[in-house]
């Protein structure tokens, strides 16, 4: 809550409050907007998924005089030295995702990109089975040390070597098998990434052809495909506002 200026005197001069309340007041007022529904139980179509390009901060939503919707950069309106500002309306920046969105399908469907995808995953499979072999021969050494380690603990025990040939074998065995072991753990990493490369290249054509020549969005529908989406300020000469979309695909 926020606390009026206190005329309170301490060593004779008076407690001034940490912030005034003119930007007290803003901060709230933001707050209030974050994420905030156009209508009762239905939220913005690009709520938290707008940003600034200039500074980052989360675009929040307001409607003009006629009805219309439009974000603004949040930061701008705390304090106007914090950032240059981003403005566009909300039918705008819709009409630019199902551009861009249409042209990622008019690319990536045609033959030529088809093809090329065809390639790259052939690519990636074959990689994903050099990986897989080699997990596998890092696992079979593993299993030979873990051997070699139960044969020399039994060897001792029977008396064939001493104590300290035991424990300066053993050691080395195992810094073996540890070595093994991280380079096993560091390729199925390497093969998680392919894998989900191709899950991604596989899933892609389906998910763009879903969404082929929409007019309009749903808020479903930006769940779906967009990550979160750069605004910029708009172009002086040519008016035009950069947009710049990052997909979940």
């Amino acid at each position: 809550m926020y606390k009026a200026k206190s005329n309170c005197i301490k060593d004779g001069s008076p407690i001034e409050p940490i912030i005034d309340r003119e930007l007290w007041e803003k901060v709230q007022t933001l707050i209030a907007q974050k994420a905030k529904p156009f209508t009762e139980g239905k939220i913005g179509l690009f709520a938290r998924k707008a940003r600034c390009m200039n500074c980052g901060y989360t675009m929040s939503s307001n409607k003009q005089r006629d009805g219309r919707r439009y974000l603004r950069c949040s930061n701008r309106h705390v304090a106007k030295d914090a950032c240059i500002g981003s403005f566009i309306s909300v039918p705008k920046l819709e009409q630019a995702v199902i551009e861009e969105l249409n042209k990622l399908s008019a690319a990536y469907l045609n033959k030529d990109e088809l093809e090329q995808n065809i390639v790259f995953n052939s690519d990636l499979r074959g990689n994903k089975e050099i990986l897989q072999k080699e997990i596998a021969a890092y696992q079979k050494k593993i299993m030979e040390y873990i051997k070699s380690i139960r044969e020399l603990y039994l060897d001792k025990v029977k008396g064939v070597i001493t104590e300290q040939d035991y424990m300066d074998l053993s050691k080395d065995f195992s810094k073996e098998k540890d070595r093994l072991e991280k380079l096993a753990a560091d390729t199925r990493e390497r093969l998680d990434v392919i894998e989900r490369k191709i899950q991604a290249g596989d899933n892609r054509r389906q998910l763009i052809e879903q969404y082929t020549n929409l007019e309009h969005l749903d808020r479903e529908t930006v769940e779906k495909l967009i990550d979160y989406i750069l605004v910029g300020k708009k172009d002086p000469v040519t008016k035009e506002v950069p947009v710049e979309i990052h997909w979940n695909f």
